[in-house]
């Protein structure tokens, strides 16, 4: 599997990497908690625009953008979440490709994220103009009602890989115990076997949790945590998720903490 470097963040390397996701509503809110995120111990910050008043409006989306770079000096993921995968917001597909179309010419961001069940030819597209611009693209795939088959995992993941991915994400419900260990030995099998570029794997939900803090064991090379408010069910808080993770690391990633 490749690393991939965003500013001075490595993933594939060392500790898994903390992602944190902004949800306010609000540009004044977005700037409050970007600033408390930005003093947390995260590594990476997801701005999520589906929770933002103005989402349907790409070019005020573009411009907060910008405000935000100005405050975080962290590597910016900015991602819209359909409400099909577990999002706010419904919109069509012209204007979810429209919405990242001009983010990516007229705004910032060091990743984008998309979805692997779009139009193929839409994802395409988007992802040749992010790389154009030096945007990293991680496509993913969210069942919030049940974990797929090990081979199904495994088979999203590829096809997020062939589809041009820096990175590939899935997400999953489980319902049994065997449904987390399903997701995390699919992780194992991807990372030992089939990954090109790094995976974010994780089983969600108080049952899931585990794989949120041992997943890097298994192939995951990051994952999110919350700072007040998470935006998806199982998420831990940062400086708890941090200890864990340290207490988990591997032997030879205690050896650099």
């Amino acid at each position: 599997m490749n690393i991939l470097t965003i500013n001075d963040v490595t993933l594939g390397e060392g500790l898994p990497k903390i992602i944190v996701p902004l949800i306010a509503a609000t540009k004044n809110q977005l700037i409050s908690d970007a600033k408390e995120v930005c003093q947390s111990n995260c590594d990476l910050i997801e701005w999520r625009i589906d929770f933002f008043e103005d989402v349907k409006q790409p070019k005020i989306v573009a411009n907060v953008s910008h405000t935000l770079r100005k405050i975080i000096d962290k590597p910016l993921l900015i991602t819209f979440r359909t409400h099909k995968e577990g999002g706010e917001l419904e919109l069509s597909n012209d204007a979810y490709f429209e919405l990242y179309r001009v983010l990516i010419n007229e705004g910032t961001a060091d990743l984008i994220d998309l979805e692997l069940f779009m139009p193929a030819e839409n994802i395409k597209k988007t992802i040749n103009l992010a790389h154009k611009k030096n945007i990293k693209v991680i496509l993913c795939n969210h069942d919030f009602d049940s974990t797929p088959s090990k081979e199904e995992i495994i088979s999203r993941l590829r096809q997020m890989q062939d589809k041009g991915a820096d990175i590939c994400k899935i997400a999953v419900m489980p319902n049994t115990r065997k449904d987390v260990l399903t997701l995390l030995d699919a992780t194992r099998d991807m990372f030992e076997n089939y990954a090109k570029c790094p995976l974010i794997t994780m089983s969600m939900g108080d049952l899931g949790m585990i794989s949120r803090i041992a997943g890097h064991t298994f192939g995951s090379v990051a994952t999110f945590g919350s700072i007040r408010t998470a935006s998806a069910p199982g998420q831990i808080p940062v400086t708890e998720l941090r200890k864990l993770l340290q207490t988990l690391a591997l032997p030879t990633e205690k050896s650099d903490i």
